[in-house]
This record gives structure tokens, C-alpha cells and sequence, in this order.
């Protein structure tokens, strides 16, 4: 296993207890963290500090709400892209997603880039291998990026938007893509070309889950099964982490109105748990850590433009 310095362990912020956390995202407007629970089709709100904790019960399994320009929520779910006011509850269908796609998919992760694109991608319902997607929804337009994906992760994006990184988690690896001026991967000859292998985590003790840049453009990335977030370099290299009682991270999130608090989703999903078992322990609560005292700041969480 890799060996780094341990900044500090994450304590519980809020007592969730979802099956599959993930998806988080700070609203600096209203100061509040948001994340998802999956499986249970749930939207989380709570203050900076883990109170006013609120749960939204959703139509749909959601993996992530993406904020929009327009102070609204794009809701990134199976079979359906809707715009959700989370002030009124008000839902509306915004685009099909993947609705007949054999075997059946759920959405899964999901991140807006430097350009106000949100970036999305697909998984089979039961991970089949090769049944996800990667696609980039462009100004209301839907493109598919790739196919032949098992489990989609880690997407997140370079400070100055030169590239895309994403994991598909069951390789152990982390691939970049460069971009160009417009945020699409490059393309030759009307393909795109082959993103890099950026970071091997192959020997890291657990599987490449949800990632996030930090202000100095480093990797935060959720290693599930190892009980641990991972800070990498630009090269990909582990550098520092943040560790958890609980074994399975799903994604970090640097929030706080300072952007120096690491959140962290984390799940119970195929553990032999009940779900009394699991409301017993921290397994499925969202974890934060104060990283101030190490001068990491977080970026700023782009709005998604969909005009």
C-alpha cells in the first residue's frame, strides 16, 4: 500500500446513514453542503457545520444536482436529466437519459467543468462490465464521450481547464484527457483521441471512487475500501491523505465558506449490514475534516449553463 502523510482522520458531520453517499456539492449562496443517497433516490442538505440537516425523497435514483445558473437544481438520475427547484419541490423532465439501454443502467458520477458543461456518466444496475457511458451535456445538448465503461468515477477537471481526468473504478487507474478551447476532448480525423493513464492506484489498498481538484490544481480522490482520501500531484503521485473510520469513501468535497473543510461521502452499499445494523454505526454518514490548518482551499463550484 502506498504510504503518505496523514493530514488527519475525518470525523462524522452528519449522521446520514446512506446506503450509496455521494455527489457532493457546496452552495456558496446559501452556505449549505448537498449530497446524494442513491439507492434510496434521496437529496441531503445541511449548514457547513452538519445542522439544519434535511432529506429530500426524489422520484428516481439520483447521482448527483448539478446548481445551474438559474439558482436551480439540474438532477442527474436513471433514465432522466430534470430540473428540480429545491425552494418549491417543483420537478420538471429536462432530457432522456440512456432509456433503452440494455442491460439497464443508473446514472452515476457527475461534475461541472471550467466551462459551465456538465460532465455524466452511466453504469450498468448491477456494475455490469462494459455497460456505462461517459457524456458531456453541453449548453442542453447530450454528447456521448465514450462507451465500454463498467463503474465511471472521478471526474473532475484542471484548474485551467486543460484537461479531464475519470476512473473507471474497477482498472485501479486514473485517465486524463486534454481538452481544447472548448472543453471537448481533442479529436483527429472525427475521433477523439485516447485520454493517458495519469495516476496507477493499482497498490493504493482500495478501488479509485469520486475525485475533486484542489486551488493548487492537486487530486483529492475517495479510495474505496481503504478507508482513506488521497491527495495526488500532478503527476499522479500520493502525496498526503485523510483518513476515516468507516472503510468505504465514496467522494470528497471541499466546501465551507472558506472552501477549506473536506467533506466526505461515504456508504454501507455490500456490507453484510441490516439497515438497523447500519444506522448503529458511522458506515453512510457524511465526514468533514478542517484542512485550513494545512493551507488547502478548495475551487470555487462552477454553475452549470444550460443556454
Amino acid at each position: 500500500m502506498t504510504q503518505s502523510p496523514s493530514l488527519s482522520e475525518a470525523t462524522s458531520c452528519v449522521a446520514s446513514h446512506c446506503e450509496l453517499g455521494e455527489g457532493p456539492g457546496w452552495n456558496a449562496n446559501t452556505n449549505e453542503v448537498r449530497w446524494m443517497n442513491i439507492l434510496a433516490s434521496e437529496l441531503h442538505h445541511a449548514a457547513a457545520d452538519g445542522s439544519r440537516h434535511r432529506i429530500t425523497a426524489l422520484a428516481r435514483k439520483t447521482s448527483y444536482a448539478a446548481l445551474t445558473t438559474e439558482g436551480d437544481y439540474l438532477l442527474v438520475a436513471e433514465h432522466q436529466l430534470s430540473r428540480f427547484d429545491p425552494t418549491t419541490g417543483e420537478l420538471a423532465d429536462f432530457l432522456p437519459f440512456e432509456t433503452n439501454h440494455s442491460p439497464a443502467t443508473r446514472s452515476n458520477d457527475a461534475r461541472v467543468d471550467t466551462h459551465g458543461s456538465l460532465w455524466l456518466s452511466s453504469m450498468g444496475l448491477n456494475a455490469e462490465a462494459g455497460a456505462g457511458s461517459l457524456y458531456r451535456l453541453h449548453r442542453g445538448q447530450l454528447t456521448r464521450l465514450m462507451s465500454g465503461l463498467s463503474i465511471p468515477n472521478a471526474l473532475c477537471f484542471s484548474p485551467d481547464g486543460r484537461y479531464a481526468y475519470f476512473s473507471d473504478t474497477t482498472t485501479g487507474q486514473v485517465m486524463r484527457w486534454m481538452l481544447d478551447a472548448d472543453g471537448w476532448p481533442l479529436s483527429a480525423a472525427g475521433r477523439y483521441e485516447a485520454p493517458e493513464v495519469w495516476a496507477d492506484l493499482r497498490e493504493s489498498g482500495g478501488n479509485p471512487d469520486g475525485a475533486i481538484i484542489d486551488s493548487e490544481g492537486h487530486m483529492w480522490i475517495a479510495l474505496w475500501g481503504a478507508g482513506r482520501v488521497a491527495r495526488l500531484d500532478h503527476e499522479g503521485r500520493e502525496v498526503a491523505h485523510v483518513t476515516l473510520p468507516v472503510s468505504q469513501p465514496s467522494c470528497p468535497l471541499l466546501g465551507g465558506e472558506s472552501l477549506d473543510i473536506l467533506y466526505i461521502t461515504t456508504a454501507y452499499e455490500g456490507m453484510p449490514l441490516s439497515t438497523s445494523q447500519a444506522e448503529s454505526t458511522q458506515n453512510g454518514n457524511l465526514f468533514a475534516c478542517d484542512l485550513s490548518a494545512a493551507g488547502i482551499k478548495g475551487l470555487a463550484e462552477p454553475l452549470l449553463i444550460l443556454g
